[in-house]
Formats: structure tokens, C-alpha cells, sequence
């Protein structure tokens, strides 16, 4: 991969980045093998940065255990203060000197305060903000500082004029490319000298697995070779701006796939006839997508047990792939992932309304009605009838019923 230079502090930083928020899990728990075995094979094929936080589990210690000997000086950490949690001054001392000792660094590369807007800002600045990230920078427990952005697009410059950043992440792929801090407020920090560091480039997944049939014959017919993962990663790291792309890889073909295409993109590479065809698949898209959720479980954990991202996300399938019948295998991973009949149930209708999501959602959904349309399209009268059967007769038979069902 050709590096790129972050010019506010000359670092040279591989395209792609490694995010550590989705690391694969057995029984809940980070697969130490598996996930050491990504990141091992990350560094040794050339990406030397790697995304975590406070808030992602034990990311941070797992990443201190094996980040040790040849691997620890190959990579660069980013990590973020989780300003959610921030009530005074000390705060941010006590978090910053937690997530070193889990880190195992006596510096962290990168330092972003996390998921803000202006008014989270605003909220730390009157808490002593800059005198933390000054302080901090002079004691070199922090070498460079930044923040990610979760608020609107009309507010992102104001932000960026409020300190001294060196960095900057943002939310950015081909269907969300005006939101947040948008295409335009990207070249903004960038003319400041700022790093783009780029969370979600497939939107959760949703960019990446299997999408509406219009939209893959849009794809295939410009390109049977590629996938629509690698339209994706192309279009984000196509962007001069763009310094690092972190993506959450928890399989061995993920990561190879977008090693291959980080290896072949730079910037301003793609042609004119490439981005029309991005530019449709966008609008087939725009016009199937129902809920605008990337996935990224900011909402969770929710009181009642909701499982808000796979709600919204089992729902959004529905209409993106067009499934029909009244047990269609939306209804069916819907009463599979969350109705109960895999362990716990964290379906929609269990939402009270209680509302503590809402100021959690980096998109400011409404979250709250959101998962009344997914009760309603889902969860019918017949609900407590159909799950001890299920659970009885097991899923692959339950499968094959469905698929009876909907001859």
C-alpha cells in the first residue's frame, strides 16, 4: 500500500486502518486467536494503524497484550476519551491514565474525543477541555489530538475552529456522503492540514454483503470482478483527502479483500464512467433503505434488552431485497436473532419509550418510532404461538417450512 502523509503532523499512515470495535467474538467474548491472527496479518500486510476506545469492550487490553515486541513499533493507536462519561476535569485524567495502562503505552499516537457534536463540545470546553489535551500533549501522554464526529453538517466547521486539531473522523461512504460532516466539510479540515480518518465506510455492512438485484446488476454489469465491498472502499479511498479508512474486519476474506483494493486505489484514480455507476447504485439504494442506521450500536445496551441495530437492520432487509409472503426469511431472522427462539429475545415490542438511545444515535434517528414500525411489520398476534414451536422443532426444520410457505 502507498502510504499517505498526514501533512499537521507528517506521520505516513497506511490507506487502511484496522477498526477494533467489531474484533470477532466466541461466547462473547473477544476469539483472541482469531482476532490476533487479523491484526497479525494486517500489520505484516502493511497497515500500521489501528482504531479502538474506551467504550469497544476489552478492545483497548486485548490490543495492549498483543501489541507487544516487533508489532508494538510497526502500528500507531488511535483511542478515544469517552466524553459520554465526562462529568468534571478529573474525568478525563482518570480515563486517559486507565486507557494507557490498558494499552500498555506510556503514549498514545492519536487521541480523539469521542462521538461528539458542538454541543458535547461545547459541554467538555466549560469542563476544561483544552487545558486537559494541553497538559496531557506536554507530559507526552498524548502525542496528537482529534475528535469524532456525530452531529450535523452545518455545525462541523464550527467545531473544527473551536482547537488546534490535528485529526478528525467522520462517518463517510458513498450513500451518506452529505451527512455529517459531508464531502465539503472533509476538504474544509483537510485545508487546515487536518488528517480524515473514515469510520463506517460500509455503512455497518450494509454496503458490503448482498444488495437490492437492480443495484448488483448496476454493479456487475460495469464490473463482474469486483465486489460491492470493493465499490465501496474504492469510492472512499478515491477521496485526496481521505488519510485512513478504518474498517471493522472480523474475517480473514474481509481483510484480504480490502487489502487488494487499498493496494489499488489512490487518490483520484477512479474514472468518471466508475463514479456514474456508484452514483446509480446510490439512488436504487436511497429509494429501497427505509431507516437510515449504519449499525454501529452507539444505542446499546438498551434497559429493556432491545436489540435496536439488529431490529433495524432485519427491518431495512425487508424492503432492501424486496422480501415477499407473509413468512418471508426477514420474519424468519427476525424471530430467529431477536423473537427468542436463538436465546434471548431483544425484540422491538419490549421498547417502554424510556428514550435513553435517542441522545446515544450518531444519525439522530427516532429511534423510538422506528422500532414501532418494526413491531408492527413483525411482531403479530401469532408471536407467542410461533416461537415454542420453533424453538421445538428447531431452526433448519423451521427453515424449510418457510420456504414451503412461500412457494
Amino acid at each position: 500500500m502507498q502510504n499517505r502523509i498526514i501533512r499537521k503532523t507528517g506521520d505516513e499512515v497506511s490507506p487502511l486502518g484496522f477498526g477494533a470495535m467489531r474484533l470477532p467474538l466466541k461466547n462473547g467474548k473477544i476469539d483472541r486467536d482469531k482476532a490476533s491472527e487479523l491484526i497479525y496479518y494486517a500489520i505484516d500486510n502493511g497497515v500500521n494503524f489501528i482504531d479502538t476506545a474506551y467504550l469497544y469492550g476489552d478492545s483497548e487490553k486485548f490490543l495492549g497484550e498483543i501489541l507487544q515486541g516487533e508489532y508494538k513499533d510497526k502500528v500507531k493507536i488511535s483511542t478515544k476519551l469517552p466524553s459520554i462519561h465526562v462529568r468534571k476535569y478529573e474525568d478525563m485524567e482518570y480515563f486517559l491514565d486507565e486507557q494507557l495502562k490498558r494499552l500498555q503505552r506510556d503514549s498514545i499516537d492519536y487521541y480523539l474525543i469521542h462521538s461528539v457534536d458542538l454541543k458535547t463540545v461545547n459541554r467538555l470546553l466549560k469542563r476544561g477541555l483544552t487545558d486537559f489535551l494541553d497538559k496531557a500533549k506536554s507530559e507526552g501522554k498524548i502525542k496528537h489530538v482529534g475528535f469524532s464526529y456525530h452531529g450535523v453538517k452545518e455545525e462541523f466547521d464550527t467545531l473544527i475552529d473551536t482547537y488546534d486539531w490535528d485529526v478528525v473522523m467522520v462517518q463517510y461512504n458513498y450513500f451518506d456522503e452529505n451527512i455529517q460532516a459531508s464531502t465539503e466539510g472533509i476538504e474544509y479540515a483537510a485545508s487546515k492540514g487536518m488528517g480524515i480518518f473514515v469510520m463506517e465506510p460500509l455503512k455497518g455492512g450494509i454496503l458490503a454483503g448482498k444488495m437490492p438485484s437492480d443495484a448488483e446488476e448496476i454493479f456487475k454489469k460495469a464490473n463482474p470482478d469486483k465486489t460491492t465491498a470493493q465499490w465501496a472502499l474504492q469510492w472512499v479511498l478515491n477521496n485526496r483527502n481521505v488519510s485512513c479508512v478504518f474498517s471493522g474486519m472480523n474475517a480473514i476474506d474481509q481483510l484480504k479483500d480490502n487489502l487488494d483494493i487499498a493496494d489499488e486505489t489512490f487518490p483520484m484514480s477512479m474514472t468518471f464512467e466508475e463514479l456514474e455507476t456508484v452514483e446509480a447504485v446510490k439512488r436504487v439504494m436511497r429509494n429501497a433503505l427505509k431507516i437510515n442506521c449504519s449499525t454501529c450500536g452507539y444505542c446499546m445496551p438498551c434497559p429493556q434488552g432491545v436489540n435496536i441495530p439488529e431490529c433495524l437492520k432485519i427491518y431495512n432487509e425487508k424492503y432492501l431485497f424486496n422480501h415477499k409472503g407473509f413468512i418471508n426469511p426477514a420474519f424468519m431472522d427476525y424471530y430467529q436473532y431477536v423473537g427468542g427462539i436463538m436465546g434471548k429475545a431483544g425484540n422491538a415490542g419490549l421498547c417502554n419509550g424510556c428514550g435513553k438511545c435517542l441522545r446515544k444515535c450518531p444519525q439522530k434517528l427516532d429511534i423510538i418510532s422506528e422500532l414501532k414500525k418494526v413491531k408492527k411489520e413483525f411482531e403479530i398476534p401469532a408471536m407467542k404461538y410461533i416461537l415454542p414451536v420453533a424453538k421445538n422443532i428447531g431452526i433448519p426444520v423451521y427453515k424449510q417450512i418457510v420456504k414451503l410457505l412461500n412457494r
